[in-house]
């Protein structure tokens, strides 16, 4: 078969509505490559947005799944629980930062995992509200549409939302949002449109994953949380994107040496299979009645048991230290490209670890949004051979999530391709 014809079968079989970036249908894959139907070989650059750290088929994985297999798939841990969702609690209440107690539940989805983490805040706080930030990317649920702050596809065609929702802008300095600004916003909500003591969480990416790869610093997160503790707010971090090694630790809040309330998680916890949680602060986590949590399939055994895999490989391989110097060689690389006269479009590069960006504009003085080169280079790029993923509020970001298990000759095999159809691309 060939890739234009799955193209054909999808447009008649499968709902408009979910959207397929590229006409690549995928045969196989290993590590950092994966191949279609037609042979033809690929570098993976988007681990299937942010989902595989530890690479497709990760070996550990694959063998600890293999060997469930073999036990048991499914019981559901709500009525005949098993030792792997247990086990894997214990280790995620160990990773997550900071001194307090903590307790973990499982679900399947990222968007799951936020609202839950929602629905705790607000069984222990007894508020209603809740604060995210613009552009910001929680999920495609009712109340994460109603969190997430970017319109276009999202929440097109979907309202009403919850009420009770509100929304700051996050800081971004290259747009001229500093964090003074956004502060000062939040201040300015809390006297204007919502009481803070109705407020039951405060939402926060430490790196937008859909927004941009924009970063919070240190700073900022610290200031958050004083916010939170002035007003008895639970402060949720949104790790679906940002955990698990990809930012140099595992989890990127760390970078802050804060202690978050409550941590949603998703994404690469499970090495491709799905699974998210929340953890947090114990007596938080314990504050909904016997099940008021669960769900049928959250904490699969086949899921539990992959991250566990996932943990051990991230602790073995050194993926942290690993995704400090990836990110500084594609960050170098990227702002080597920007500093040619030949490539006036790279307006800025940045990153946390080996979460990297670089934006595209059509003037550097404006920064005016360049949405069509942006989606030129992703096409021209995967006729190359590389899959590359943008986002951000405008549409023209470049972001990299290659697997922390990719080679430095592999990474550098698709950097190439990236500089070289920018090139052709500037030039035509």
């Amino acid at each position: 078969m060939s890739n234009q014809s799955y193209v054909a079968r999808r447009e008649a079989a499968v709902s408009r509505g979910v959207s397929a970036g590229l006409p690549i249908y995928v045969e196989r894959a290993e590590n950092s490559e994966i191949w279609d139907v037609e042979g033809n070989r690929f570098i993976d650059f988007g681990s299937g947005i942010a989902v595989l750290n530890t690479g497709h088929r990760h070996p550990k994985v694959m063998e600890a799944v293999k060997a469930q297999l073999d036990r048991f798939t499914h019981t559901c841990a709500m009525v005949t629980p098993y030792e792997s969702y247990v086990e894997l609690a214990e280790k995620l209440n160990a990773l997550v930062p900071g001194p307090t107690p903590k307790k973990t539940a499982f679900f399947t989805s990222g968007a799951e995992a936020v609202e839950n983490a929602v629905k705790i805040a607000r069984a222990s706080t007894g508020r209603p509200g809740v604060v995210a930030f613009s552009g910001g990317f929680h999920g495609r649920t009712l109340l994460t549409m109603g969190l997430t702050g970017k319109v276009v596809p999202y929440k097109v065609g979907f309202g009403p939302f919850p009420a009770e929702i509100f929304h700051v802008p996050f800081p971004n300095a290259y747009r001229g949002i500093s964090e003074a600004e956004s502060l000062k916003a939040l201040e300015n909500l809390f006297k204007s449109d919502v009481d803070p003591a109705r407020v039951a969480a405060i939402i926060i990416e430490p790196v937008q994953g859909e927004g941009g790869f924009n970063i919070a610093s240190p700073a900022f997160l610290q200031s958050l949380r004083a916010v939170c503790d002035t007003h008895g707010i639970v402060m949720i971090v949104d790790e679906i994107q940002t955990g698990f090694a990809r930012t140099g630790k595992i989890f990127a809040v760390e970078h802050a040496g804060i202690e978050p309330d409550l941590v949603t998680m998703a994404k690469s916890l499970a090495g491709g299979f799905p699974l998210s949680a929340v953890t947090g602060k114990a007596h938080l986590m314990d504050a909904p009645v016997p099940g008021g949590l669960g769900g049928t399939y959250g904490g699969n055994p086949l899921a539990t048991t992959a991250a566990l895999a996932v943990i051990e490989a991230i602790e073995e391989e050194k993926l942290c230290e690993r995704a400090v110097a990836i990110g500084e060689r594609i960050a170098d690389r990227f702002r080597a490209m920007g500093q040619r006269n030949s490539l006036p479009v790279v307006g800025d590069v940045r990153n946390l670890g080996a979460m990297v960006a670089m934006e595209l504009v059509t003037d550097r003085e404006t920064k005016e949004p360049a949405a069509d080169l942006t989606k030129a280079l992703v096409a021209k790029a995967a006729e190359k051979g590389l899959i590359l993923l943008s986002c951000g509020t405008y549409a023209n970001v470049i972001r990299v999530l290659v697997p922390l298990t990719a080679s430095d000759a592999l990474i550098d095999e698709g950097l190439d391709i990236i500089e070289r159809s920018l090139e052709e691309l500037v030039a035509a």
